[in-house]
């Protein structure tokens, strides 16, 4: 089915109680539980509509860290700014859990589905396929399913037809931690065939803290090696892996296509230290992309209550979870020390507080929207928007709220060959709407 209807590119908001993945400990539905009930209480968690007047910002609510406060003025609450107004398409209306999607040649789209485990392929008559054969041999023994995250086609894919895929298995009621596969695409036949496991990131399941915060998203460089994101996996209180060398939990991963280190990581030859990481000190990091214009390595990460980030990763740098945080625990409690600033930590390039959940992340590089030129896109699960930012020499320099009347998780954002917007809605894991089937869309914005 394919739907249309126009916006202005402003539209309205209205939060909900934040949503986590599905999780398996009890200690991380204890954590919604918490979410849930602070949600119902007046103040900074209460839904509230973005304010859109122009040069002001659109979050008007307290900080969850009353001590906020950003180290440069672009870093926070940046003014909103209006652009042209824009048709959404509904390409497709049912998916159960998308996750990401590729463009594949002649105006295909594969995309994942992260429970259970698929990937299926959208024709450019707008068809979508049965899932795809071949994807499950990368299951461990006794895995009960796998859980898809993140899609990407290698850069000579119209050559090799190889393709990268992120994924984790479900194992005795939990997750377990985040792996890279390679494998060829058959087109004809819907299957992958020469489907290896390249990476597996350790430790594969520490304890029943592993659940929700993933990561598991794919950039690939220029010269073909793989970044790719991992989570802490931590629940309530934070636990410190992130900042420990010896494991892959809350870091950036940088692999080659066979999954050995890169040849360029900085720690390659450190005694107790992992070589497949590039950076570290990230929580829960649900985006990452490159500018195509400089180069640079971008990535969101979901804060706790408060202190979403957007960074710009480098190598050996250390991103400071859970030692600096623009956020506070989800009781209300200070995380650590409750600072924002230590020295060789680094702090976000910006912050939402209150949080919208980030997940996806994509420069603008198309033409279709002049006015959209050096913009980047977040998608918002709790916030309920795609969040267009306007980037100005690696700040924020103004902020716009897309596809707020939908009222609708965001999952993913891609910029598609032809310039369009391609937007991933998210209606939740099965457990969080167990009495109503997750009704997820694919979304494709236009000029008007």
């Amino acid at each position: 089915m394919v739907a249309e209807y126009f916006v202005d590119g402003a539209g309205n908001n209205s939060e909900k109680p934040y949503n986590a993945e599905k999780r398996g400990s009890l200690d991380m539905r204890r954590e919604l539980i918490v979410c849930a009930c602070l949600a119902l209480l007046p103040g900074a968690l209460a839904g509230q509509t973005p304010a859109k007047v122009e040069g002001q910002p659109i979050e008007t609510r307290p900080t969850e860290k009353k001590d906020n406060a950003p180290a440069f003025r672009e870093q926070t609450r940046a003014p909103y700014k209006a652009t042209a107004p824009f048709t959404v398409t509904t390409l497709v209306d049912n998916l159960p859990v998308p996750w990401s999607l590729a463009f594949l040649p002649g105006g295909k789209i594969i995309l994942t589905e992260r429970l259970p485990g698929r990937m299926r392929i959208l024709d450019s008559n707008g068809k979508l396929s049965e899932p795809l054969g071949g994807v499950s041999v990368v299951a461990a023994p006794g895995a009960k399913d796998i859980g898809l995250l993140d899609v990407a086609l290698d850069p000579n894919f119209a050559s090799n037809h190889r393709i990268f895929f992120s994924f984790f298995d479900y194992i005795d009621g939990t997750d377990s931690n985040t792996y890279v596969a390679r494998a060829r695409l058959d087109e004809a036949k819907l299957a992958l065939t020469d489907v290896t496991v390249i990476f597996r990131s350790q430790p594969a399941m520490p304890s029943k803290r592993l659940g929700a915060k993933t990561g598991g998203r794919i950039a690939i460089g220029r010269d073909g090696n793989l970044f790719m994101t991992t989570g802490d996996r931590s629940d309530s209180p934070p636990w410190d892996v992130a900042q420990k060398l010896d494991n892959h939990l809350g870091k950036i991963i940088h692999i080659t296509p066979d999954g050995a280190p890169a040849p360029d990581n900085p720690f390659i030859g450190k005694p107790g230290v992992l070589p497949e990481i590039w950076a570290y000190g990230v929580r829960s990091p649900e985006g990452l992309t490159f500018d195509p214009r400089t180069g640079k390595l971008w990535q969101v990460d979901h804060g706790p209550r408060g202190g979403d980030e957007l960074n710009i990763i480098e190598k050996g740098k250390n991103y400071g979870w859970p030692v600096i945080v623009h956020g506070i625990d989800y009781p209300g409690t200070a995380i650590g020390e409750g600072i924002t600033h230590r020295e060789g930590m680094e702090e976000p390039v910006y912050y939402w507080d209150p949080v919208i959940a980030p997940s996806g992340l994509a420069f603008y590089t198309g033409t279709l929207f002049p006015q959209w030129k050096n913009s980047l896109f977040v998608g918002g699960l709790r916030g309920m928007m795609l969040d267009r930012l306007t980037i100005d020499n690696d700040r924020v320099v103004a902020e716009e709220p897309l596809l707020t009347d939908l009222r609708t998780r965001i999952r993913e954002v891609r910029v598609g060959p032809d310039g369009a917007v391609y937007v991933f809605t998210d209606s939740g894991t099965p457990s969080m709407s167990p009495n109503t089937p997750p009704t997820s869309k694919l979304l494709k914005l236009t000029p008007k």
